[in-house]
């Protein structure tokens, strides 16, 4: 009926529009602004489903005939706004975790495997796209591959400059990966997974650590210069340093276990950095006070060795030494 009276559907949406929503039929200056003027039927004649069924279409001849009589419709969902990423539609799909404690990972990677190979065979033209967190956590992954290898390398320079030695940093960075035993244990104990955050933690974890066997190297070299014998030296060296090595740990682990207590949902995102931080630098407190007086002392041995190998004679436990071939020279 509607063709026959020289209507089309455009014309019929434009109508209805117009009435519902409003047509543009002026617009003016007023000082800096512009004012635009907006017609379209009064509240009481568009609150109400009721009022479509009433409302008049004006055919091309000036007829005015009831809408139910040209047109019928159905009351479903719409798109309330179409999305374009990069000139293609966008489908965006948006979800939470229902349980904090649980990888988003995880959960990201059981969908790949399960849930989009469906999609994509049924609708070959759909392309997914991981934004979200998913792509904030891949840029600092990908962030963190390029910038540690740089601050690694900075920090060993700076140290191998300060002690005048290439091998007791070295020690130093062997300390790093008995950290992560740690880091495990207290992601295993709090029921947390391991995320980029984790890895946030990691790389103060990493600072914390090397200032820590800074402290016992420092004055192991001071006890060398001093004369004192190298086993002396050892042993003097770690129960001086004690003390600033436990109270340091102490305080870190005491100062991050309210975060790592903490329950309300804000909290949850900054608990794995904690974690990681927290019980890194409890088990590497071991490491540094039991494990690196065992590596100084095995590179010792190692370079004893090699001098007896290479000179003939047997050198002394302390002459090997980077400290004490400094006061030589």
């Amino acid at each position: 009926n509607a063709y026959l009276l020289g209507l089309s559907l455009n014309s019929v949406m434009a109508q209805v529009r117009a009435g519902f929503f409003g047509a543009s039929v002026q617009r003016f200056q007023r000082g800096r602004d512009e004012i635009r003027v907006w017609v379209r039927y009064d509240k009481s004649n568009r609150s109400s489903i009721s009022n479509l069924d009433k409302m008049r279409i004006v055919t091309p001849s000036g007829e005015r005939v009831p809408l139910a009589e040209i047109a019928s419709y159905t009351i479903e969902r719409g798109d309330v706004v179409i999305n374009h990423l990069d000139g293609q539609r966008e489908i965006r799909v948006e979800s939470d975790l229902s349980d904090s404690k649980d990888s988003a990972a995880e959960v990201l990677a059981e969908l790949k495997a399960n849930t989009l190979p469906n999609i994509i065979a049924k609708y070959p033209t759909v392309t997914p796209l991981y934004e979200g967190q998913n792509r904030a956590f891949s840029k600092i992954g990908e962030a963190m591959g390029r910038v540690l290898p740089v601050v690694l390398i900075l920090m060993y320079s700076v140290i191998a400059f300060v002690f005048r030695s290439y091998g007791q940093p070295l020690l130093l960075f062997i300390l790093i990966p008995f950290s992560f035993v740690g880091v495990a244990w207290g992601h295993w104990i709090h029921g947390q997974s391991i995320n980029v955050l984790s890895g946030l933690g990691i790389v103060a974890l990493i600072g914390i650590l090397v200032n820590d066997g800074l402290v016992l190297i420092e004055k192991f070299n001071l006890l060398l210069r001093d004369g004192v014998p190298y086993r002396k030296a050892m042993v003097e060296a770690g129960r001086s340093r004690f003390r600033a090595i436990f109270l340091t740990s102490l305080t870190t682990v005491a100062g991050l276990a309210p975060l790592i207590l903490e329950k309300s949902f804000s909290a949850q995102f900054l608990i794995p950095m904690a974690i990681s931080v927290a019980y890194g630098i409890a088990y590497a407190t071991l490491m540094t006070l039991f494990l690196l007086p065992l590596l100084l002392a095995t590179k010792n041995s190692f370079k004893v060795a090699l001098s007896w190998l290479w000179n003939g004679k047997k050198p002394e436990r302390e002459s090997v030494e980077r400290a004490i071939q400094e006061l030589q020279d």
